[in-house]
């Protein structure tokens, strides 16, 4: 299995900062797999995200994309990789602009980057809602008009509509209430599962990764403390931080 997405020997500091963000992180997202990155507030795992997106560079080490460094890519590459790598934000109240109709904000991923042509945008978006089960009638009203479940389904959507290869979740359910993330839990297991998505989910909640992500890497103060199968890091955790992480998080759809 060939990894569509790495880290290697990664190193990042922030301008200004004495220590680093992240440190010797070496990481590898598999095709057609779902990855959780867990860790606790400033543990580096929006850092990495944020790399794995491409909007940040390493201070040192690559971040790879097809077993191509990513900081090397021409336009032409770099197109190919925003159409393939999408990513779900954590506040669907902030993430979907108010002015905007929902088929204008589905689409937004199609029109910067003309992948396609406007009738072709609306099959694509039409689509794309379906997959997150909103009614086409979605598409003409606006974000207030939504519940927050509602909303991150339409960022999902989002997401959706270039047919990515790779999609990121930057705590996708951290700002829903527990019945609604359950609903979005579950839609992104389906969606890994009927469209062969390859998932990386960045979450402080454990039970969270559980549900979606059949591998597991610990972040603790910018360090990989832990990875592998999710079932063996929670049955067996190897190192005490990821005992504790295991032991403080509240358990969801029996998924621990």
């Amino acid at each position: 299995m060939s990894a569509v997405l790495a880290l290697d020997a990664v190193d990042y500091r922030y301008r200004g900062a004495t220590d680093n963000a992240l440190s010797e992180v070496t990481l590898a997202v598999d095709d057609g797999v779902s990855l959780g990155i867990v860790g606790e507030s400033g543990s580096g795992k929006s850092t990495a995200l944020s790399l794995l997106l491409g909007l940040a560079r390493p201070t040192t080490g690559r971040v790879l994309f097809e077993g191509e460094r990513l900081d090397s890519a021409d336009r032409r590459r770099m197109r190919s990789f925003r159409r393939q790598v999408q990513v779900v934000f954590q506040d669907p109240y902030s993430s979907l602009d108010p002015r905007q109709r929902v088929d204008r904000i589905v689409a937004e991923p199609l029109v910067s980057l003309r992948v396609k042509r406007a009738g072709e945008a609306r099959d694509a978006v039409a689509r794309a809602l379906a997959a997150v089960d909103l009614e086409p009638d979605v598409a003409r009203r606006f974000p207030h008009e939504f519940s927050g479940g509602q909303r991150q389904r339409i960022a999902i959507a989002r997401a959706l509509v270039t047919g990515p290869r790779v999609l990121l979740a930057d705590e996708p359910v951290s700002a829903l209430d527990v019945s609604t993330r359950l609903g979005v839990i579950a839609l992104l297991d389906r969606l890994k599962r009927e469209h062969g998505l390859t998932i990386v989910m960045v979450s402080h909640d454990m039970s969270v990764i559980a549900a979606v992500c059949e591998r597991t890497a610990v972040l603790k103060d910018g360090r990989l403390t832990e990875t592998g199968a999710t079932r063996q890091v929670l049955d067996q955790p190897a190192h005490p931080y990821t005992a504790q992480l295991v032991a403080a998080v509240p358990r969801i759809s029996g998924a621990l």
